[in-house]
């Protein structure tokens, strides 16, 4: 098994785990969600059936849901729709009666073990980690994307589906061909969640994730408090500071509102994708079929708050 990043896809300069892996979109419709990014820009992989293990020896079953993703240098973004009746399928409906948009949340890690015990001993009941897998074309042919998932009851993080992902294939999912994108998006480099009382919902993840909260934001304001992974943070946010900044009233709360994109060229990325300046960002709303924001920043920019 090996769990380094291939080649194509970048790294953090620091070398401990968690980081921000990737966030996933719960969709009825994938279809008109492809048009919508494909027009601002983005490079989608193929529609993909996805499977998995109930238990660690147990057979192989359809998960009743489908994938389309987004490869970044640096993390990803996953589009995830329901195609059967299933349990895991019915979570996304479930969801999807709240909004349409980002309910998932997924941490990279390497010690998938590890992380099921931190959190039996912080009190999130975590469920016994599953085995998922994909079939993936490459240039080649066929092959196998498998990954181990560790995620907790619903109850526990009311914000969405929060888990850990360890990925066993990275060179079948970050395939060179997918990296490059016509509005320049590089990486993955935050995650916004609109939230009643960030401070303690910022507890909550540290105690999650085993990072601390950010020190130097705006966390005494009560508007705003930050996480900051090995790469990538978390932003957790008041609906007034989000209102008053982004101009967005959340359809719900608890909210993953979006992310922020590091761009390799931002002129470009205005250029592709029609989004308005957000100070020397590039803020995407997406259509209604797609849900929530988009934040698109040079490499080198300072978190939001």
């Amino acid at each position: 098994m090996n769990d380094q990043r291939p080649a194509s896809a970048e790294t953090s300069s620091k070398s401990a785990y968690p980081d921000i892996d990737h966030v996933a979109h719960f969709l009825p419709d994938i279809e008109t969600a492809g048009v919508a990014l494909t027009e601002l820009g983005f490079t989608l992989t193929p529609f993909s059936e996805q499977s998995h293990r109930l238990t660690p020896d147990g057979p192989l079953v359809p998960a009743g849901t489908a994938n389309r993703c987004i490869m970044l240098r640096r993390g990803y973004l996953e589009f995830l729709t329901p195609t059967h009746d299933t349990p895991n399928a019915g979570q996304l409906r479930a969801a999807m009666q709240h909004y349409t948009g980002v309910h998932l949340l997924a941490f990279g890690t390497q010690n998938p073990d590890a992380d099921f015990q931190r959190l039996s001993a912080e009190g999130f009941q975590p469920l016994t980690p599953l085995a998922l897998q994909r079939q993936v074309g490459t240039v080649t042919g066929e092959t196998l994307a498998r990954f181990t998932v560790v995620r907790v009851p619903p109850q526990a993080m009311a914000e969405g589906r929060v888990q850990y992902c360890q990925h066993h294939t990275r060179e079948a999912v970050w395939q060179p061909r997918w990296l490059t994108h016509a509005n320049h998006a590089a990486g993955l480099a935050g995650v916004i969640l609109c939230v009643a009382d960030p401070a303690e919902v910022a507890r909550r993840y540290a105690r999650f994730t085993g990072l601390p909260v950010a020190t130097d934001n705006a966390a005494g304001t009560g508007n705003t408090c930050r996480i900051d992974t090995a790469r990538g943070y978390l932003l957790f946010a008041a609906p007034d500071w989000l209102q008053n900044t982004l101009g967005e009233i959340p359809p719900a709360l608890p909210w993953i509102a979006g992310y922020v994109l590091d761009s390799d060229n931002l002129r470009e990325t205005f250029a592709r994708t029609g989004g308005s300046a957000f100070g020397t960002r590039c803020l995407v709303k997406c259509s209604a079929a797609l849900g929530g924001l988009m934040i698109f920043q040079a490499a080198s920019s300072e978190p939001l708050a």
